[in-house]
């Protein structure tokens, strides 16, 4: 059986529950958010944490470490990321640690905020490599040259930007992805320097990319491709056919001046006899 509620007892019960909503709804509101998914973004040392959520009425503070010392660099920011290179490109080979900390705006907290620690982070292993760039190619007949260009990063040394072949050394290498215009399987070459050369199977066009590579790596071990370049076809025709010409002149040039000798010799000799048959007819 039901109780009967009275009307006037509800009336007086209704301003106290609402209170105690409001009570417990309004610190939830304007409490900070602790972060999450947070994840390093890093190319060529290029280094940004990033996270979630975007704040709502409160803010976020970002610390990094090398050591047991935490240093703000991001201060009561309300963006969900922030540019740590700095830091990163002192020393590569080291490990770094980073929290992000969400405060309110006014930055007054009586208690510890709330925080999200990021993964370790070792720029030497875990920044990605960007895309590389094809300096420079030819192709004469049947052999392909092709040159890359090492590229900048964010670290510094004396005022200059190093490139990956400066920060990496013997670890970087290039591979090479080439294929005629006319096929879709490319094959792959490597060095362990800038320069390719290539021995073809055929004075056609080719087209081809590079990727860089560190191979002493367990992940992140390749960049991405570099935009494909094509040689052209009717070069590398004309190229082959200048040789077999050039070689051609070469052997005639070589024919006529041994000719050219022949003759000579063969006129020396004759006239030489001619002298030795008049002789005794101007004696007597």
């Amino acid at each position: 059986m039901a109780i009967p509620v009275r009307p006037r007892l509800l009336a007086a019960l209704a301003p106290t529950f609402l209170g105690c909503l409001l009570v417990q709804v309004a610190p939830a509101a304007g409490t900070p958010q602790k972060a999450f998914n947070l994840t390093w973004n890093s190319i060529n040392f290029k280094t940004i944490l990033e996270w979630k959520p975007k704040p709502m009425d409160y803010a976020y503070n970002v610390e990094i470490s090398s050591g047991s010392k935490w240093k703000i660099k991001c201060f009561l920011i309300t963006d969900t990321e922030c540019d740590l290179t700095d830091e990163t490109v002192q020393d590569v080979h080291l490990t770094y640690q980073a929290r992000v900390l969400s405060v309110p705006r006014n930055n007054t907290y009586l208690e510890e905020p709330p925080f999200a620690n990021a993964p370790d982070f070792l720029p030497y292993r875990d920044t990605k490599l960007g895309k590389p760039v094809i300096q420079h190619f030819k192709q004469v007949g049947k052999e392909l040259n092709v040159t890359v260009e090492d590229s900048p990063t964010a670290v510094r040394r004396n005022g200059t930007f190093l490139t990956l072949r400066d920060v990496f050394g013997k670890d970087l290498s290039y591979t090479l992805h080439y294929q005629k215009e006319s096929s879709s399987r490319a094959k792959p070459a490597n060095t362990n320097t800038n320069n390719f050369t290539i021995p073809l199977e055929q004075a056609k066009g080719y087209c081809f990319t590079v990727q860089a590579v560190i191979r002493s790596r367990k992940d992140n071990q390749q960049s991405s491709q570099s935009n494909m370049e094509c040689s052209d076809e009717w070069d590398s025709i004309m190229g082959e056919t200048l040789i077999i010409v050039g070689a051609v002149v070469f052997v005639v040039i070589i024919f006529f001046i041994l000719l050219s000798v022949y003759l000579c010799k063969c006129k020396k000799g004759r006239a030489g006899q001619q002298r030795k048959e008049n002789s005794p007819l101007r004696s007597a």
